[in-house]
């Protein structure tokens, strides 16, 4: 029978939020062709939530150990993908290491490769995948034969309830030559929701005015719950704002959240391309005229230093 393998990410023993949205797009898939799902976790040790993979839609998990797989491993986990029978599609995340991943996962077995992909289906033999290009500005449609490789943006998918058997099984990693090692891993003092991967994401623009106002976003986000992330256009976060890990866009991250706030940011093309794909979006400028104001959903025309306080107590009070 054939199979959809998904590559899950790990961080530290901990299944990345990703990983139940990624195992929804490999069970839609298997369940067009008739195949089975493996979701392959590769990891130094134990790793919590691999028990609740199943009802995500793995029907096997595949848990492959090796002291290197501590951190980012490319080599190995390529290797150990390799050592599979040959599966209809390869999925990893479209993350900062699941787009490393990809091009060296279909290098090796000798397959196409989807980048950035926001839909992926069956099409006769081949996989077809559908991917925002230019910017966002044009939907493009692939269709990918023999071994795909594909690689999924975060959020593209909701997780489901397949309850599969998801039993957990042991490989065995072959050997291989470990070309890149990761020397160490810096992380911010106060650890902060992944933007790619939190449910709502409040990002801030020039209007904000000053780095100081970013506090105004936090609170806002604060009254999510901790379901929130604060993200940022290029120009703030290349003015020393922000770091770079906010960064939303062409040259920063993609992001697909449920909810998406565009706060004093105008909306430049390099920005709508790393957030369009929000489910919603609502945006907050004084300028009428604001290219941001053509693809949000929602638009709030006025003082963002008025409408961002009350609108964070508006949430709180409708949480409470």
């Amino acid at each position: 029978m054939a199979t959809i393998v998904a590559v899950l990410e790990q961080r530290d023993g901990a299944l990345r939020k990703g990983a139940i949205e990624l195992l929804a797009a490999a069970r839609q898939l298997a369940d067009q062709c008739g195949a089975t799902v493996d979701a392959l976790v590769c990891a130094a040790g134990d790793v919590a939530g691999i028990d609740t993979l199943g009802a995500a839609g793995a029907d096997r998990v595949l848990v492959a150990k090796h002291a290197d797989f501590a951190t980012y491993c490319p080599d190995g986990i390529v290797a150990t993908v390799a050592s599979l029978p040959a599966p209809r599609a390869v999925l990893v995340a479209a993350t900062a290491t699941g787009k490393d991943l990809a091009p060296r996962i279909a290098a090796r077995v000798g397959g196409p490769c989807g980048m950035d992909v926001t839909a992926v289906s069956i099409e006769g033999d081949a996989v077809r995948v559908t991917r925002p290009v230019y910017a966002g500005k044009a939907i493009q449609t692939v269709d990918l034969s023999g071994v795909a490789v594909v690689a999924v943006r975060p959020s593209a998918y909701q997780a489901v309830s397949a309850g599969k058997a998801g039993a957990v099984e042991s490989v065995a990693v072959p050997e291989f030559t470990r070309r890149l090692t990761v020397t160490g891993v810096s992380r911010p003092e106060q650890e902060a929701i992944d933007i790619a991967e939190a449910r709502v994401v409040i990002a801030g623009g020039r209007g904000l005015g000053d780095p100081k106002h970013f506090a105004l976003l936090e609170q806002l986000g604060a009254a999510f719950g901790g379901e929130a992330a604060v993200g940022a256009s290029r120009a703030v976060v290349d003015a020393g704002w922000i770091g770079h890990g906010a960064q939303v866009g062409q040259t920063g991250k993609t992001v697909a959240p449920e909810l998406y706030f565009a706060i004093g940011i105008s909306g430049a093309i390099q920005h709508l391309a790393g957030m369009r794909t929000a489910r919603t979006i609502v945006a907050i400028n004084r300028d009428k005229d604001a290219p941001i104001f053509k693809v949000a959903d929602y638009g709030i025309v006025g003082d963002l230093f008025e409408i961002v306080p009350a609108l964070t107590e508006a949430i709180r009070q409708a949480r409470s």
